[in-house]
């Protein structure tokens, strides 16, 4: 079967399933407005790549004419299932209008919080493992903790904007009009942009998402797929796009995702969680230094949360880039500038005003929510929403702010498990912490990393609002201390550190040709 022969069965396989299949009733999500690109970046195949060779490392065939019989047919049927559209229907097209890059973003965050959950210890006091071989075992995979979930933001982000950015080589290329163009007797059911059709942005997204975060979180296989189909069934519905367009879109996004999958499966993330040979060299290395070793003030202990995540594959950093940015040792333990911080932790806790205190709560992001960078995905969102970029352009901007705090993560677990450094409720239990404990060593501060690197990536795309974005980075660190589980000289070493590995990030933004 030829590559266009391919196609044309695939969309008319496509075709029946949209048209039979409604969409499950949209659950409560963000409010988003309808999406009307203000730009077209026509440009946009010509960006430079993360992970492709270029745009046209997997090819797409030519479409077909827009008199062809077969498109035509397409037509037809868009046209008559127009005619018959259902409420949860309609409410799919009103749902994905906002965009899909948005609306995954969206989904992707809420799989990172409802997978949030540290495992309970066994009988004998050790603690199970998630297995990505036996996910749906207790604990089901994963346990999305705040490296696996910056990770998982990048990854999805990444995998989507090298896949869109060739997708907008080809429509340009091949420059076909959406279906609602071409005929009259079809309805625009989205709002309309100049953007061609061939291949489909939406199917592009739903076929990179579907396969990523099957992958990430396999347990909710069957709900990410419904999401998946919805969103063809939405562009295909409402006009944007014909089956033979989403078919096309379909196949080059899983075939992006095919090569991101590759990546992940030797990226090193196998091998974080490392051994009990490992976690006992950390603390016994910590020791010789004449330090006292963080331990697990969990009950019982449990061993610490990826102690070798440090080594995992970043985006824009080298292994050496990692060890360069590595900042200086924290005070020694038996130092009285030790001492004066543990004392300062101890009088912030115990005198803690109202607005501290609910600043504390904002920044948690503990068990059960879309952690630290999913709380800077958040932040990203109504801007991304309110400068009504195209596809391919949000899409940058989720995979700039994600690779910057996936190499922040990197950086501050390898500063992490270096030092070994005890939490301030280690060395003075009197100390009450106000937020959960996480169970990694102290220095440096991940929400002081992970906030420096957002909040510099966006104070780049969105230079107006850098002033908010400090003050956001600087409430997310100081919540730390507030919270009675960091020391000073944590957060301050964590906003510098995620400053400078941000920089490699917005260096590369400011030379990928989107400007």
């Amino acid at each position: 079967m030829t590559p266009v022969q391919f196609f044309r069965t695939t969309a008319l396989f496509l075709l029946a399933v949209f048209i039979t299949n409604c969409g499950k009733d949209i659950s409560p999500t963000e409010q988003l407005a309808p999406l009307t690109p203000a730009v077209a970046d026509a440009n946009a195949g010509t960006w430079k790549m993360i992970v492709l060779s270029g745009p046209t490392q997997i090819p797409v065939p030519t479409p077909a004419a827009v008199t062809d019989p077969t498109y035509v047919a397409e037509l037809t049927s868009i046209h008559s299932a127009q005619a018959t559209l259902t409420d949860d229907q309609k409410a799919n097209i009103t749902y994905w209008s906002a965009g899909g890059v948005l609306r995954w973003n969206e989904i992707l965050r809420e799989l990172v919080a409802r997978a949030d959950l540290p495992p309970a210890p066994n009988d004998d006091g050790t603690y199970p493992v998630p297995s990505a071989a036996n996910p749906f075992a207790y604990p089901t995979y994963p346990f999305s903790n705040p490296p696996y979930a910056a990770r998982a933001y990048s990854y999805v982000s990444v995998a989507q904007y090298d896949a869109l950015k060739a997708a907008w080589y080809y429509k340009f290329l091949y420059n076909r009009a959406s279906p609602s163009k071409v005929s009259s007797s079809i309805q625009s059911l989205m709002p309309t942009t100049g953007i061609p059709s061939y291949p489909s942005e939406d199917a592009v997204e739903a076929g990179v998402n579907l396969a990523l975060l099957k992958l990430l979180f396999p347990t909710n296989a069957d709900e990410i797929t419904q999401h998946a189909n919805d969103q063809q069934q939405a562009a295909l519905l409402s006009g944007r796009a014909a089956p033979s367009e989403i078919a096309a879109g379909i196949a080059l996004g899983q075939a992006v995702a095919a090569i991101f999958t590759t990546r992940a499966g030797s990226d090193g993330m196998k091998n974080a969680i490392g051994t009990p040979a490992i976690w006992q060299s950390l603390a016994d290395t910590a020791t010789a230094r004449g330090e006292i070793a963080w331990k697990s003030q969990d009950g019982p202990p449990r061993p610490p949360m990826l102690p070798v995540f440090g080594q995992v594959k970043a985006w824009m950093l080298t292994p050496a880039n990692i060890i360069a940015e590595r900042p200086a040792p924290p005070p020694s333990t038996g130092s009285s500038q030790m001492q004066t911080e543990v004392t300062e932790v101890r009088d912030t806790v115990n005198n803690l005003t109202r607005d501290q205190l609910a600043t504390v709560y904002k920044w948690a992001d503990g068990v059960s929510t879309v952690t630290p960078p999913g709380h800077w995905n958040a932040i990203a969102v109504p801007y991304i929403e309110a400068a009504s970029f195209s596809e391919v352009r949000a899409a940058r901007a989720f995979a700039l702010l994600n690779m910057a705090m996936h190499d922040a993560a990197i950086g501050c677990w390898d500063a992490k498990y270096f030092y070994f450094n005890p939490r301030p409720s280690q060395m003075s239990p009197d100390i009450k912490v106000m937020t959960g404990l996480p169970n990694f060593p102290a220095y440096v501060s991940g929400h002081s990393d992970f906030s420096a690197a957002g909040a510099d990536v966006l104070s780049y795309l969105f230079p107006s609002q850098a002033a908010y974005f400090s003050s956001q980075m600087q409430e997310a660190a100081m919540s730390r201390l507030y919270a009675g589980i960091h020391y000073r000289s944590d957060i301050m070493a964590g906003l510098s550190q995620g400053k400078r590995i941000g920089d490699y990030t917005v260096r590369f933004a400011a030379s990928d040709g989107a400007n």
